[in-house]
């Protein structure tokens, strides 16, 4: 009978000690937890006017890129556009 409640003892303290174990690093996690919700909670909150600003800048930044992207019209340069023959140069060359 003594060899049972011994038996029985050992298994609850293994339990209890891997329950403690636990307890700590949940108890760690959560400080950390907390630690970076008061940092998020820190931060200024984006203000408004430069939040217009970007929006603004982003789309300029867009019409830019297409711009960019068109190719030259005739009727802006006066002349039709096409691509350089070098191609054809080399060859006559």
């Amino acid at each position: 009978m003594s060899f049972r409640i011994t038996r029985s003892t050992e298994d609850l303290a293994q339990t209890v000690s891997a329950l403690s174990q636990r307890l700590v690093k949940l108890e760690q996690r959560l400080a950390a937890l907390e630690l970076q919700l008061n940092r998020v909670a820190a931060e200024p909150e984006p203000d408004p006017d430069d939040l217009l600003r970007l929006d603004r800048v982003a789309s300029l930044l867009a019409d830019c890129r297409s711009l960019l992207e068109e190719e030259p019209s005739a009727e802006q340069h006066g002349v039709p556009w096409s691509e350089p023959q070098q191609h054809e140069d080399a060859q006559a060359a």
